[in-house]
This record gives structure tokens, sequence and C-alpha cells, in this order.
């Protein structure tokens, strides 16, 4: 099994005890981010855009997609408040972050570039975000009226990432068999 796990030397992650909301939010969600890339190691092109479960269009190169365009509303469009398209999704295509996830070193690139921009925005958001202010609520674009508190945007991106990255178990393990992590 030692193939198949990471020794806690070489571990990015941390398991600390982070003291008040704010530290363990950010503690969860960049562990997270981690295993994310971590699940990806390694693997080619092809390998990362295999959907293993057919007929879903489920794969890892469409995990990093998907995540990198959940960043980027949360983030980007609800928290910070831009106002420019979804990215990885058009109205013909709501689900292209799957669907166009191929095999290419081309859509690799840039899906991890993508996902990369939008965690640096993020984190550059949230080290900047006072835990006494996450129970101010965020209008979020495209749903009239409706909004989020902080506190529950955090929650979601925890829970978002939680969800994904046991479907990212289960894809890995069909590639080569590699479980953990």
């Amino acid at each position: 099994m030692s193939d198949m796990w990471t020794d806690d030397a070489s571990d990015p992650r941390t398991y600390g005890n982070p003291q008040g909301e704010k530290a363990t939010l950010a503690e969860y969600l960049e562990n997270y981010r981690l295993t994310l890339r971590m699940k990806c190691e390694g693997l080619t092109p092809e390998q990362l855009a295999t959907r293993s479960v057919p007929p879903s269009t489920l794969s890892l190169l469409g995990l990093v997609r998907h995540l990198a365009r959940v960043e980027h509303q949360w983030f980007w469009r609800v928290a910070l408040g831009h106002d420019e398209p979804r990215i990885f999704r058009t109205p013909e295509d709501p689900d292209v972050d799957f669907n166009g996830a191929v095999g290419t070193q081309e859509c690799v690139d840039e899906a991890w570039s993508a996902y990369e921009l939008q965690v640096g925005r993020a984190r550059e958001w949230f080290d900047a975000v006072e835990e006494a202010d996450f129970g101010r609520e965020l209008p979020i674009p495209d749903h009239a009226g409706e909004v989020v508190s902080i506190r529950d945007l955090l929650v979601h991106m925890v829970e978002e990432y939680a969800r994904h990255l046991g479907h990212a178990d289960l894809l890995r393990e069909c590639i080569d068999g590699r479980v953990g992590q």
C-alpha cells in the first residue's frame, strides 16, 4: 500500500488544530484544494479525461474545470461582485465543464490555469475577510434578490469539494487502482 499513499513527510496538507471559524474553514478548503491536485498527479491528459462511469461525463479533468467554475462563481462573481460571464458554462451547454474535458495537453493546461487563477483570487479575498463579517450577506448574480452569507458561501465551498473529491477517489481508482488521499 505504500505506493498508494503519500508519506507524511511529503503530504502538503496540514492537520493542525485551527483556532476559530476562519482558520478552520481555511484549513479544510486548502486541504481539499491540495487533495484535488494529488488525485490528478501523474496522470496523462487522456487518463485525466477518462470517463469511468458511462454514460456520465464525469472525469478528473472535468472536476478540475468544474471546481474552477465553482471558485469563479462563488468568489469572483459573488464575493467580489465581478459581473462577467461564468467560465466553463454556456447557455447552449451548461455542463461544458464536463462535456468539454478532452484528453489533450491544451485542455489540461487551460483547466489548471483557470483553476489556479480562480483559487488565487479566492485566497486573496478570503485573507482580507474578517471573521466578524461572516454573517454579512452578498447578492447572488443572476438570482434576482437572492443573497448568501459569507459563512454559508464558505461552508458551501467545503461541501462542494468534499462531494467532488469523493467522485475523484472513485475516478482515480478506476484509472489506475490508486486509492487514498
